[in-house]
Formats: C-alpha cells, structure tokens, sequence
C-alpha cells in the first residue's frame, strides 16, 4: 500500500516537471502555451495528490489553518495607525542614537586619540 502512496507522489512529481519541460519546448514568442503548459502540469499534480494520503492531509492542514485566520482579531484602522506611528517615531529615535553614537566614536578616535582633526 505504501508503495501505491509513493508511486503516486512521483507520477505529481513528473507531471509538474513534463509542465516545465513543456513550457521550454514552446517556442519562445507563444509564452501563453508555455505558461498554459506549466498551470496544465501543476492542475493534473494536484489532481492525482488529491487522491494520496500526503494530499488529504494537506487538504486537512489547510483547511484548519483557514478555520484559524478566521479566528484572529485583526487591528482596527486606527490601531494599525498608532501601531505604524510608534514604529516610525522609534525608527527615528533610533537612527538619531545611533548618528550620536557614530559621531561620538568618529570624534573620539579620530580627534582625540590619532589627533587627525588638527
């Protein structure tokens, strides 16, 4: 049984690659067939995963992962206003510490200790 569950995952396998070699096989002014090529490898690869256990799993994961999202309280506007506010102003005071910081080593170093500024 379980080699019927891998045999599965490698025909998805070839048929997203015979996609892209599909694409590579276009002729290069009919980019819309080769990219047809490729959405056409990649529907047929999710159609034979749909029936392997990987693939219902997966469908099982997504499906309670969307469950989830929906339960988080997303920020209103004006949270994610002050939240974006707050960062900025940090970001600001930030780069202003760090220029004194800069500037301070630089003078010290420099002027102080090689005496180069003179």
């Amino acid at each position: 049984m379980q080699s019927i569950e891998r045999l599965k995952v490698v025909a998805a396998l070839a048929l997203v690659l015979l996609g892209v070699a599909g694409f590579y096989m276009v002729p290069a002014g009919q980019s819309f067939l080769g990219s047809l090529c490729v959405a056409v490898g990649v529907v047929a690869a999710g159609a034979v995963m749909w029936f392997t256990t990987l693939g219902r799993t997966f469908v099982d994961y997504a499906r309670d992962s969307v469950k989830e999202a929906q339960k988080v309280v997303w920020p209103s506007r004006k949270e994610t206003w002050q939240v974006t506010a707050v960062v900025f102003l940090f970001v600001g005071v930030l780069a202003l510490f760090m220029w004194a910081v800069d500037s301070g080593l630089a003078w010290l170093f420099y002027d102080v200790v090689l005496g180069r500024g003179k």
